[in-house]
Protein backbone atom coordinates (compact mmCIF):
# COMPACT_ATOMS: atom_id res chain seq x y z
CA UNK A 1 0.00 0.00 0.00
CA UNK A 2 1.66 2.85 -1.20
CA UNK A 3 1.25 6.09 0.88
CA UNK A 4 2.36 9.86 0.55
CA UNK A 5 6.07 10.12 2.04
CA UNK A 6 6.34 13.60 2.70
CA UNK A 7 3.40 15.06 3.88
CA UNK A 8 3.06 19.05 3.24
CA UNK A 9 0.19 21.16 3.96
CA UNK A 10 -0.35 24.91 3.53
CA UNK A 11 -2.15 26.12 6.58
CA UNK A 12 -4.72 29.23 5.76
CA UNK A 13 -6.05 31.24 8.52
CA UNK A 14 -8.78 33.94 8.04
CA UNK A 15 -9.61 36.76 10.18
CA UNK A 16 -12.62 35.02 12.65
CA UNK A 17 -12.37 34.34 16.25
CA UNK A 18 -12.11 30.51 15.75
CA UNK A 19 -8.51 32.05 14.74
CA UNK A 20 -6.49 30.62 17.89
CA UNK A 21 -7.73 27.30 17.73
CA UNK A 22 -5.18 27.19 14.01
CA UNK A 23 -2.28 27.23 16.73
CA UNK A 24 -3.08 24.19 18.21
CA UNK A 25 -4.40 22.51 14.65
CA UNK A 26 -1.00 23.05 13.26
CA UNK A 27 0.97 21.33 16.60
CA UNK A 28 -1.50 18.19 16.17
CA UNK A 29 -0.56 18.14 12.21
CA UNK A 30 3.41 18.71 12.98
CA UNK A 31 3.21 15.48 15.60
CA UNK A 32 1.94 13.56 12.97
CA UNK A 33 4.85 14.36 10.75
CA UNK A 34 3.68 16.70 8.22
CA UNK A 35 4.93 20.02 7.28
CA UNK A 36 3.11 22.82 7.51
CA UNK A 37 3.36 26.21 6.03
CA UNK A 38 0.81 29.10 7.27
CA UNK A 39 -0.52 31.80 5.19
CA UNK A 40 -2.34 34.31 7.22
CA UNK A 41 -4.90 36.78 5.71
CA UNK A 42 -4.68 40.64 6.89
CA UNK A 43 -7.51 40.20 8.99
CA UNK A 44 -6.62 36.86 10.88
CA UNK A 45 -3.10 38.44 12.66
CA UNK A 46 -5.55 40.72 14.18
CA UNK A 47 -6.84 37.70 16.11
CA UNK A 48 -3.21 35.65 16.27
CA UNK A 49 0.17 36.86 15.80
CA UNK A 50 2.02 35.50 12.98
CA UNK A 51 5.02 34.96 15.75
CA UNK A 52 3.03 32.34 17.60
CA UNK A 53 2.28 30.11 14.42
CA UNK A 54 5.86 30.76 13.24
CA UNK A 55 6.98 29.23 16.48
CA UNK A 56 4.86 26.36 16.19
CA UNK A 57 5.97 25.32 12.99
CA UNK A 58 9.59 26.35 12.46
CA UNK A 59 8.92 28.28 9.01
CA UNK A 60 8.11 32.17 8.36
CA UNK A 61 4.22 33.00 8.26
CA UNK A 62 3.41 34.08 4.88
CA UNK A 63 1.16 37.42 5.06
CA UNK A 64 1.42 39.06 1.54
CA UNK A 65 1.86 38.76 -2.46
CA UNK A 66 5.41 40.04 -1.66
CA UNK A 67 6.64 37.23 0.08
CA UNK A 68 9.89 36.26 0.97
CA UNK A 69 10.77 35.06 -2.51
CA UNK A 70 10.63 38.19 -4.08
CA UNK A 71 9.60 37.37 -7.14
CA UNK A 72 5.48 37.72 -6.01
CA UNK A 73 5.27 33.75 -7.05
CA UNK A 74 4.52 32.43 -3.54
CA UNK A 75 0.95 31.89 -4.40
CA UNK A 76 2.01 29.62 -7.52
CA UNK A 77 5.29 27.97 -5.63
CA UNK A 78 3.59 27.30 -2.24
CA UNK A 79 0.51 25.27 -4.32
CA UNK A 80 2.92 23.19 -6.06
CA UNK A 81 4.55 22.17 -2.67
CA UNK A 82 1.72 21.38 -0.85
CA UNK A 83 -0.27 18.32 -1.04
CA UNK A 84 -3.38 19.93 -0.22
CA UNK A 85 -4.63 23.36 1.77
CA UNK A 86 -6.43 23.48 4.68
CA UNK A 87 -8.27 26.96 5.29
CA UNK A 88 -9.27 26.37 8.91
CA UNK A 89 -10.94 29.05 9.89
CA UNK A 90 -12.37 30.12 6.85
CA UNK A 91 -14.71 33.01 7.32
CA UNK A 92 -18.02 33.34 5.28
CA UNK A 93 -16.28 36.19 3.39
CA UNK A 94 -13.27 33.94 2.41
CA UNK A 95 -15.73 31.09 1.27
CA UNK A 96 -17.59 34.20 -0.69
CA UNK A 97 -14.27 34.69 -2.80
CA UNK A 98 -13.73 31.49 -3.09
CA UNK A 99 -17.21 30.30 -4.31
CA UNK A 100 -16.71 33.54 -6.61
CA UNK A 101 -12.94 33.01 -8.23
CA UNK A 102 -11.68 36.17 -6.44
CA UNK A 103 -8.24 36.41 -5.75
CA UNK A 104 -6.88 40.26 -3.76
CA UNK A 105 -4.32 38.39 -1.32
CA UNK A 106 -1.90 35.98 -0.72
CA UNK A 107 -4.20 33.43 0.32
CA UNK A 108 -7.32 33.90 -2.00
CA UNK A 109 -4.70 33.76 -4.62
CA UNK A 110 -3.22 30.45 -3.30
CA UNK A 111 -6.61 28.67 -3.31
CA UNK A 112 -7.09 30.13 -7.03
CA UNK A 113 -3.86 29.08 -8.71
CA UNK A 114 -4.02 25.19 -6.57
CA UNK A 115 -3.16 22.07 -8.45
CA UNK A 116 -3.36 20.13 -4.93
CA UNK A 117 -6.71 19.47 -2.82
CA UNK A 118 -8.72 22.17 -0.75
CA UNK A 119 -10.12 21.67 2.40
CA UNK A 120 -12.19 24.42 4.27
CA UNK A 121 -13.40 24.38 8.12
CA UNK A 122 -16.18 27.37 8.16
CA UNK A 123 -16.58 29.39 11.04
CA UNK A 124 -19.50 32.07 11.65
CA UNK A 125 -22.23 32.91 13.43
CA UNK A 126 -25.01 30.84 12.66
CA UNK A 127 -27.43 33.22 11.10
CA UNK A 128 -24.64 33.89 8.43
CA UNK A 129 -23.68 30.33 7.89
CA UNK A 130 -27.18 30.03 7.56
CA UNK A 131 -28.05 32.74 5.19
CA UNK A 132 -28.82 31.60 1.23
CA UNK A 133 -25.77 33.36 0.08
CA UNK A 134 -23.27 31.39 2.04
CA UNK A 135 -25.60 28.23 1.41
CA UNK A 136 -25.27 28.64 -2.27
CA UNK A 137 -21.40 29.58 -1.99
CA UNK A 138 -20.94 26.14 -0.06
CA UNK A 139 -22.68 24.49 -2.43
CA UNK A 140 -20.79 25.94 -5.64
CA UNK A 141 -17.72 25.29 -3.59
CA UNK A 142 -18.97 21.18 -2.90
CA UNK A 143 -19.56 20.91 -6.59
CA UNK A 144 -15.97 22.19 -7.20
CA UNK A 145 -14.70 19.68 -5.47
CA UNK A 146 -13.36 21.40 -2.12
CA UNK A 147 -13.79 18.95 1.18
CA UNK A 148 -16.34 21.32 3.27
CA UNK A 149 -15.10 20.26 6.94
CA UNK A 150 -17.93 21.35 9.69
CA UNK A 151 -19.51 23.32 10.53
CA UNK A 152 -20.72 21.92 14.20
CA UNK A 153 -23.11 23.08 16.35
CA UNK A 154 -22.38 24.85 19.74
CA UNK A 155 -22.18 28.08 22.02
CA UNK A 156 -20.81 30.36 19.28
CA UNK A 157 -18.50 33.45 20.41
CA UNK A 158 -21.29 36.02 19.91
CA UNK A 159 -22.81 34.43 22.66
CA UNK A 160 -25.82 32.38 20.42
CA UNK A 161 -25.83 28.35 19.52
CA UNK A 162 -26.60 27.03 16.41
CA UNK A 163 -24.37 25.43 13.84
CA UNK A 164 -21.49 27.55 12.93
CA UNK A 165 -18.91 26.54 14.93
CA UNK A 166 -15.31 25.50 13.54
CA UNK A 167 -15.14 22.05 13.82
CA UNK A 168 -12.19 21.02 16.90
CA UNK A 169 -8.61 21.16 16.25
CA UNK A 170 -8.19 17.32 16.82
CA UNK A 171 -11.01 16.38 14.12
CA UNK A 172 -9.93 18.80 11.65
CA UNK A 173 -6.26 17.06 12.21
CA UNK A 174 -7.51 13.63 12.03
CA UNK A 175 -9.69 14.42 8.65
CA UNK A 176 -6.42 16.28 7.20
CA UNK A 177 -4.42 12.92 8.01
CA UNK A 178 -7.47 11.19 6.92
CA UNK A 179 -6.52 12.68 3.15
CA UNK A 180 -2.85 11.23 3.08
CA UNK A 181 -4.00 7.55 3.55
CA UNK A 182 -4.88 5.18 0.12
CA UNK A 183 -8.73 4.81 0.00
CA UNK A 184 -8.40 0.94 -0.36
CA UNK A 185 -11.57 0.73 2.07
CA UNK A 186 -13.89 3.16 -0.22
CA UNK A 187 -17.31 1.64 -0.83
CA UNK A 188 -16.90 -0.97 2.20
CA UNK A 189 -18.89 -0.31 5.13
CA UNK A 190 -17.20 -1.27 8.73
CA UNK A 191 -19.46 -1.21 11.94
CA UNK A 192 -17.83 -0.94 15.03
CA UNK A 193 -18.93 -1.31 18.99
CA UNK A 194 -16.76 0.54 21.20
CA UNK A 195 -16.61 1.97 25.10
CA UNK A 196 -17.96 0.10 28.38
CA UNK A 197 -21.88 -0.80 28.83
CA UNK A 198 -23.68 0.68 31.88
CA UNK A 199 -26.26 -2.04 33.37
CA UNK A 200 -28.67 -0.17 35.90
CA UNK A 201 -29.43 -1.45 38.90
CA UNK A 202 -31.77 0.90 40.46
CA UNK A 203 -32.25 4.52 39.15
CA UNK A 204 -28.63 5.83 40.33
CA UNK A 205 -26.70 2.53 40.47
CA UNK A 206 -25.21 0.17 37.98
CA UNK A 207 -22.51 -1.93 36.88
CA UNK A 208 -19.87 -1.00 34.24
CA UNK A 209 -16.14 -1.20 34.07
CA UNK A 210 -13.29 1.16 33.08
CA UNK A 211 -12.80 0.83 29.42
CA UNK A 212 -12.38 4.35 27.89
CA UNK A 213 -13.34 3.47 24.47
CA UNK A 214 -10.26 5.23 22.48
CA UNK A 215 -9.17 1.95 20.95
CA UNK A 216 -12.66 1.45 19.00
CA UNK A 217 -12.51 4.92 18.87
CA UNK A 218 -9.00 4.97 16.96
CA UNK A 219 -10.04 2.48 14.68
CA UNK A 220 -13.48 4.24 13.81
CA UNK A 221 -10.77 6.68 12.90
CA UNK A 222 -8.19 4.60 11.05
CA UNK A 223 -11.54 2.77 8.74
CA UNK A 224 -11.89 6.45 8.32
CA UNK A 225 -8.70 7.13 6.99
CA UNK A 226 -9.23 4.01 4.51
CA UNK A 227 -12.19 5.55 2.88
CA UNK A 228 -14.37 2.99 4.66
CA UNK A 229 -18.36 3.99 5.41
CA UNK A 230 -17.88 3.99 9.22
CA UNK A 231 -20.99 3.40 11.98
CA UNK A 232 -19.74 3.36 15.17
CA UNK A 233 -21.77 1.86 18.01
CA UNK A 234 -20.47 3.50 21.39
CA UNK A 235 -21.35 2.74 25.39
CA UNK A 236 -21.02 6.25 27.52
CA UNK A 237 -17.56 7.87 27.07
CA UNK A 238 -16.23 10.99 26.85
CA UNK A 239 -14.96 11.40 24.04
CA UNK A 240 -15.51 13.01 20.69
CA UNK A 241 -16.57 10.77 17.75
CA UNK A 242 -14.41 11.23 14.54
CA UNK A 243 -16.16 13.54 11.78
CA UNK A 244 -17.77 11.55 9.16
CA UNK A 245 -18.70 8.25 11.20
CA UNK A 246 -22.56 7.44 11.75
CA UNK A 247 -22.65 7.34 16.01
CA UNK A 248 -24.97 4.99 17.71
CA UNK A 249 -24.90 6.01 21.35
CA UNK A 250 -26.18 3.13 23.94
CA UNK A 251 -25.46 2.49 27.68
CA UNK A 252 -27.10 -1.18 28.22
CA UNK A 253 -25.22 -4.11 26.41
CA UNK A 254 -29.18 -4.72 25.38
CA UNK A 255 -29.86 -1.16 23.81
CA UNK A 256 -26.03 -2.12 21.61
CA UNK A 257 -27.42 -5.36 20.77
CA UNK A 258 -30.71 -4.06 19.69
CA UNK A 259 -28.19 -1.50 17.64
CA UNK A 260 -26.02 -3.81 15.77
CA UNK A 261 -29.19 -5.70 14.75
CA UNK A 262 -30.58 -2.74 13.08
CA UNK A 263 -27.73 -1.59 11.66
CA UNK A 264 -25.35 -4.49 10.32
CA UNK A 265 -27.42 -5.40 7.00
CA UNK A 266 -24.56 -4.46 4.49
CA UNK A 267 -22.31 -4.47 6.95
CA UNK A 268 -18.46 -6.02 5.00
CA UNK A 269 -15.90 -5.71 8.32
CA UNK A 270 -17.78 -5.90 12.29
CA UNK A 271 -15.36 -4.61 14.59
CA UNK A 272 -16.33 -6.04 18.01
CA UNK A 273 -14.21 -3.54 20.45
CA UNK A 274 -16.82 -2.78 22.91
CA UNK A 275 -16.06 -3.66 26.53
CA UNK A 276 -19.68 -5.49 26.89
CA UNK A 277 -20.75 -6.17 30.21
CA UNK A 278 -21.15 -9.79 30.62
CA UNK A 279 -23.85 -9.55 32.93
CA UNK A 280 -27.23 -7.76 33.96
CA UNK A 281 -29.52 -7.30 37.01
CA UNK A 282 -32.41 -9.61 36.58
CA UNK A 283 -34.30 -6.80 37.85
CA UNK A 284 -34.30 -3.19 38.18
CA UNK A 285 -35.92 -0.82 40.17
CA UNK A 286 -36.67 2.65 38.85
CA UNK A 287 -36.27 4.18 42.39
CA UNK A 288 -33.06 4.60 44.11
CA UNK A 289 -32.73 0.92 46.37
CA UNK A 290 -31.94 2.71 49.90
CA UNK A 291 -29.47 1.49 52.38
CA UNK A 292 -30.14 -0.67 55.07
CA UNK A 293 -28.67 -2.87 57.49
CA UNK A 294 -30.02 -5.70 55.64
CA UNK A 295 -27.56 -8.00 52.45
CA UNK A 296 -28.44 -6.78 49.14
CA UNK A 297 -28.30 -9.59 46.96
CA UNK A 298 -28.20 -9.09 43.03
CA UNK A 299 -29.54 -11.72 40.91
CA UNK A 300 -27.33 -11.83 37.45
CA UNK A 301 -28.41 -13.08 33.77
CA UNK A 302 -26.15 -13.18 31.64
CA UNK A 303 -25.97 -10.13 28.52
CA UNK A 304 -26.60 -11.58 24.88
CA UNK A 305 -23.16 -11.98 23.12
CA UNK A 306 -23.08 -9.30 20.12
CA UNK A 307 -20.41 -11.06 18.20
CA UNK A 308 -21.24 -14.71 18.28
CA UNK A 309 -24.99 -12.96 17.18
CA UNK A 310 -22.78 -11.32 14.36
CA UNK A 311 -20.34 -14.48 13.38
CA UNK A 312 -23.48 -16.67 13.17
CA UNK A 313 -25.36 -14.62 10.75
CA UNK A 314 -25.87 -16.58 7.26
CA UNK A 315 -23.79 -14.25 5.89
CA UNK A 316 -21.69 -12.87 8.09
CA UNK A 317 -19.20 -9.68 7.64
CA UNK A 318 -15.63 -9.98 8.24
CA UNK A 319 -16.05 -10.29 12.19
CA UNK A 320 -12.76 -9.33 14.43
CA UNK A 321 -13.26 -9.74 17.87
CA UNK A 322 -11.52 -8.00 20.79
CA UNK A 323 -9.82 -9.88 23.80
CA UNK A 324 -8.89 -8.34 27.29
CA UNK A 325 -7.68 -10.30 30.01
CA UNK A 326 -5.93 -10.10 33.53
CA UNK A 327 -3.86 -13.61 32.55
CA UNK A 328 -3.40 -16.37 30.47
CA UNK A 329 -3.77 -13.80 27.18
CA UNK A 330 -2.83 -16.49 24.19
CA UNK A 331 -4.92 -19.08 26.08
CA UNK A 332 -8.22 -17.43 26.30
CA UNK A 333 -7.91 -15.33 22.95
CA UNK A 334 -7.41 -18.65 21.17
CA UNK A 335 -10.51 -19.97 23.23
CA UNK A 336 -12.37 -17.28 22.29
CA UNK A 337 -11.51 -17.12 18.52
CA UNK A 338 -11.83 -20.67 17.70
CA UNK A 339 -15.35 -20.88 19.87
CA UNK A 340 -16.58 -17.89 18.07
CA UNK A 341 -15.21 -19.02 14.46
CA UNK A 342 -13.75 -15.28 13.93
CA UNK A 343 -11.36 -14.82 11.30
CA UNK A 344 -9.10 -12.31 13.49
CA UNK A 345 -8.64 -11.70 17.21
CA UNK A 346 -6.92 -9.00 18.79
CA UNK A 347 -5.60 -9.55 22.37
CA UNK A 348 -4.36 -7.57 24.88
CA UNK A 349 -4.02 -7.29 29.02
CA UNK A 350 -6.63 -5.11 30.70
CA UNK A 351 -4.33 -4.18 33.08
CA UNK A 352 -1.74 -2.66 30.65
CA UNK A 353 -4.61 -1.14 28.25
CA UNK A 354 -7.86 0.58 29.84
CA UNK A 355 -8.07 4.10 29.73
CA UNK A 356 -4.29 4.22 28.70
CA UNK A 357 -3.27 6.30 25.53
CA UNK A 358 -0.62 3.48 24.14
CA UNK A 359 -1.16 -0.56 23.99
CA UNK A 360 0.30 -3.76 22.99
CA UNK A 361 -2.09 -6.02 20.83
CA UNK A 362 -1.59 -8.96 19.64
CA UNK A 363 -3.08 -10.36 16.37
CA UNK A 364 -4.39 -14.11 15.97
CA UNK A 365 -5.77 -15.64 12.81
CA UNK A 366 -5.61 -18.37 11.13
CA UNK A 367 -1.71 -18.04 10.03
CA UNK A 368 -0.63 -18.01 13.80
CA UNK A 369 0.21 -14.84 15.74
CA UNK A 370 1.26 -11.37 15.38
CA UNK A 371 2.79 -8.90 17.81
CA UNK A 372 1.83 -4.82 16.91
CA UNK A 373 4.57 -3.70 19.61
CA UNK A 374 3.39 -1.11 21.83
CA UNK A 375 2.51 2.05 20.45
CA UNK A 376 -0.24 4.72 20.92
CA UNK A 377 -3.63 3.69 19.78
CA UNK A 378 -4.17 5.23 16.53
CA UNK A 379 -1.16 3.68 15.51
CA UNK A 380 -2.50 0.14 16.69
CA UNK A 381 -5.71 0.58 15.31
CA UNK A 382 -3.92 1.82 11.54
CA UNK A 383 -1.87 -1.71 12.12
CA UNK A 384 -5.11 -3.60 12.65
CA UNK A 385 -6.80 -2.20 9.41
CA UNK A 386 -3.70 -3.02 7.30
CA UNK A 387 -3.89 -6.45 8.84
CA UNK A 388 -7.32 -6.85 7.79
CA UNK A 389 -6.76 -5.42 4.50
CA UNK A 390 -4.41 -7.89 3.91
CA UNK A 391 -6.72 -10.75 5.40
CA UNK A 392 -9.26 -9.60 2.83
CA UNK A 393 -6.50 -9.36 0.23
CA UNK A 394 -7.53 -6.42 -0.99
CA UNK A 395 -4.94 -4.03 -2.61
Amino acid sequence: MEQIKTKSIVLGITGGIAAYKAAELARMLIKQDIVVQVAMTDAACHFITPLTLQALTGKPVLTSSWGESGNGMDHINLSRSANMIVIAPATADFIAKLAHGLADDLLSNMCLARNCSLLIAPAMNRQMWESAATQRNIKQLMADGVIVLGPDSGVQACGEEGLGRMLEPAQLAQAVVAQFQPKLLTGTRVMLTAGPTYEAIDAVRGITNRSSGKMGYAIAQAALELGAQVTLVSGPTVLLAPHGVELVQVNSAQEMFEAVKTHVAGTDIFIGVAAVADYRAAETSTQKIKKSTSNLTLVLVPNPDILAYVAALPKPPFCVGFAAETENLKTYATQKRTAKKLPLLAANLAQQAIGADDNELILFDDAGEHLLPRADKLTQARALMNHIIKLKGIT
